[in-house]
């Protein structure tokens, strides 16, 4: 019998002030973490951190020193080789010996705009049954409370950060929007935010209806959806610490 890779999720305040555990993620759902003994995370570091956030509410089955928590492989710097999949099936090792592992990202779903999703792959072809659970995706969260096109939409991810070029690939969205009628979604690193703001405002067709959500789960977090007529208008200052969300509709 092999265990189960549970996606676990994290809390959206990576870099910023925290919010209290049990108001983003279901309790079920810490009990859950809280049981497990091996995990693979982006970073070691946050997910100790998260780990112990997760022990003021329910107890770990084990001490955090002896929780095993390997972190995904990272590409190296200017590489497009693949990961070997030996490596992936290293880190799924304590699955194929019979132990539930957690996977968690830094921020929000695991697998969603997050490099574990090669994980499931390769847990998937190992025959390692996956088990989400439930907590906030940014992405989705942002839709929701955009009041875009929640039928049919498409998240991007990055935009270049040479001016030209990102504005080349905002119209290039803007007219598969206006064709399609579907919603693209787009993030940035967060002390870029204004200016990938600045980009879509100046880029965008008047008409064109942009939505920003800022600090998703967090106190004084914000989603402003507007024709980009008015948000020239009435311009809005982006944090840069707040994680945010960008979503635009043509018409």
């Amino acid at each position: 019998m092999t265990g189960t890779l549970l996606l676990v999720p994290a809390p959206l305040d990576l870099g910023t002030d925290e919010t209290a555990l049990e108001d983003v993620l279901p309790r079920g759902v810490i009990r859950r973490a809280a049981a497990l003994g091996h995990w693979v995370a982006e970073d070691a570091r946050s997910a100790r951190a998260l780990l112990r956030r997760m022990h003021a509410i329910e107890p770990l089955a084990l001490p955090l020193q002896a929780i095993r928590i390997s972190e995904l492989p990272r590409p190296r710097k200017g590489s497009r080789e693949p990961v070997p999949a030996g490596a992936w099936h290293a880190l799924l090792q304590p699955a194929l010996d019979g132990h539930d592992l957690g996977l968690v990202s830094e921020a929000g779903l695991p697998a969603v705009a997050d490099p574990g999703a090669a994980l499931v792959e390769a847990a998937h072809r190992a025959g390692v049954p996956v088990q989400p659970l439930a907590g906030a995706s940014a992405l989705l969260l942002a839709l929701a409370a955009s009041g875009l096109n929640g039928q049919s939409f498409a998240f991007v991810g990055y935009l270049p950060q040479d001016a030209a070029s990102r504005a080349a690939r905002i119209r290039e969205l803007e007219a598969l929007s206006r064709r399609s009628g579907q919603t693209q979604l787009m993030i940035e690193t967060p002390y870029r935010n204004a200016a990938l703001l600045d980009g879509l405002l100046a880029a965008l067709a008047p008409a064109t209806r942009l939505s920003v959500s800022c600090g998703l789960t967090l106190a004084g977090g914000w989603t402003r959806t507007a024709a980009v007529a008015d948000w020239r208008l009435r311009p809005t200052q982006m944090p840069d610490r707040w994680p945010a969300v960008f979503a635009l509709l043509a018409t």
